[in-house]
């Protein structure tokens, strides 16, 4: 239990603590945000800060916090660690700067950032990612939440009809302006996903005698073998992204860049949304550890059996709190990965209009841009939806290539910091934390054995390739930092320090 409160109270001091320096790095003034100085009262328009923060929540949220810590649980409770220093460090800076960056830059996506601070064949890899990620996590969000609604209508009414309803949502949200649906469903969506995590930790708090949390001290060791053997280097630090670290984050922040009202907003949404998931997954992760034992054999096997699901979900809820939170349990599965999805093809829509120049006041061009993506997003549904597999191999790859996405970010944002003059070791920030995420993505993609590299390189090269990577990379970013940069644009400065 006080495993569970220690890291729990490290989140929040963390919060008040390290995103003011974060604040204090990036130098918040007075200029302008777009939804002040541009708003076109389809994407940028200004809200205010409690409903821009619970959209940010839901828009990141989704199922990650919950499915991936319930999964992340079989690695045993040293996954408090990465929950708590990854958000902290790493995922709440991420956001911030994914948000932040973009509201300077008049609500730009990541993807054209990374053109304006590193150049354009990073913008190219970067669009591919960006682009290929948001449509499986579009895909992936209309499969689970239809099949779970087929079981609860007792087979009366079919997945593909469940199927229908969501993507037809897709489609309407994507196409609105964002006060209009999300702006008046999420709010409630944010409060209810809330209330579901503290209702579960409060059922495993109050029945300790039954379900007694796991103490770090003591049950630090290898879980692997709940995983098939994985290691929770680096697989780890890709089964729980959302809650530590998530490029997926870094393709929603921009959304709300258009929406916050002052840059002094931007840590209470950015960071503090990231922070609040951090703690949703806190709690995941520990109520799964408490309700399997994963510290015995057989909660081993019974939560490996399940995973991150919402079988292992509705099992959780509704026996720590019974009818109720059987109802809490449903609300969570079906919304939270709904609320993910819709704004996951907005995004999309939004990257390719950037590409194409294309003005997003205009129904027509929204229509123009976004009926492709939506055929796209019905076909990998269907082939999601027709085998089990299917889906398994998407998301294997979608881990890696989400991750993958947070370490450009986190580059791009060390880019935006690294400026001539003052200050530029400050990039350490955002640099660190990158170069962490550079050894997790080149480790897993060589070592993952259900994908193509890892079938045919030993997890020992895996190790080594990705730490010489990464070292590569720290170096050269410690010679550009002493020696100085100098294809900075005058107009990504900070105004005082232009």
């Amino acid at each position: 239990m006080w495993t569970f409160f220690i890291a729990l109270a490290l989140l929040i001091v963390g919060y008040l603590i390290y995103s003011r320096f974060t604040e204090k790095v990036f130098v918040i003034d007075g200029r302008q945000t777009p939804a002040i100085s541009s708003p076109d009262g389809v994407d940028i328009t200004p809200l205010p800060k409690w409903k821009s923060f619970l959209i940010e929540l839901l828009n990141i949220a989704g199922t990650g916090p919950i499915f991936g810590a319930i999964s992340g649980a079989l690695f045993g409770p040293i996954v408090f660690l990465w929950i708590v220093l990854g958000c902290i460090l790493g995922g709440a800076v991420h956001d911030y700067f994914s948000g932040m960056v973009s509201s300077r830059n008049n609500g730009d996506s990541i993807v054209k950032l990374a053109h304006k601070y590193i150049g354009k064949a990073m913008e190219i890899v970067m669009r591919v990612f960006s682009i290929v990620l948001l449509l499986l996590v579009t895909a992936v969000f209309v499969v689970s939440p239809s099949s779970l609604l087929q079981s609860l209508t007792h087979d009366h009414v079919a997945a593909w009809v469940w199927m229908i309803i969501i993507l037809a949502y897709y489609l309407l949200s994507t196409l609105v302006p964002i006060d209009k649906v999300i702006g008046k469903l999420y709010p409630i969506f944010g409060v209810i996903l809330i209330v579901m995590a503290v209702a579960v930790i409060g059922g495993v708090l109050f029945q300790q005698d039954k379900y007694p949390m796991i103490e770090l001290i003591g049950h630090f060791k290898d879980f692997s073998a709940a995983n098939g053997g994985l290691p929770w280097w680096p697989f780890m630090f890709t089964t729980v992204a959302c809650g530590a670290v998530s490029g997926f984050h870094a393709t929603q922040s921009p959304m709300i860049a258009k929406c916050i009202r002052s840059e002094k907003e931007g840590r209470q949404v950015f960071y503090g949304a990231m922070v609040a998931e951090g703690i949703i997954a806190l709690i995941w992760a520990a109520a799964a550890m408490a309700f399997y034992h994963v510290d015995t054999a057989e909660g081993w096997k019974a939560l490996s059996e399940v995973g991150g699901s919402s079988t292992s979900v509705e099992h959780i809820s509704s026996t720590l709190l019974g009818p109720v939170g059987t109802v809490l349990a449903v609300v969570g599965v079906v919304i939270c990965p709904i609320t993910s999805g819709d704004t996951a093809l907005r995004s999309c829509r939004l990257i390719l209009g950037e590409a194409f120049k294309m003005d997003q006041k205009s129904l027509k061009n929204r229509l123009i841009l976004t009926l492709p993506l939506f055929a796209i997003v019905v076909g990998i549904s269907i082939w999601n939806f027709v085998d089990v597999h299917n889906f398994n191999l998407l998301w294997r790859w979608f881990a890696w290539s989400n991750q993958m996405l947070a370490t450009v970010s986190l580059w791009v944002a060390t880019a935006y910091l690294m400026k001539d003059g003052i200050g530029k070791w400050r990039s350490l920030l955002t640099a660190v934390p990158a170069t962490f995420m550079n050894a997790v993505v080149v480790t897993y993609l060589l070592g993952e054995p259900n994908i193509a590299l890892g079938r045919f390189i030993p997890m020992w090269v895996a190790y080594i390739v990705g730490g010489v990577v990464a070292l590569g990379i720290s170096g050269f970013y410690v010679l550009k930092t002493a020696f100085g940069i100098k294809n900075m644009k005058p107009d990504a400065l900070p105004l005082e320090d232009k």
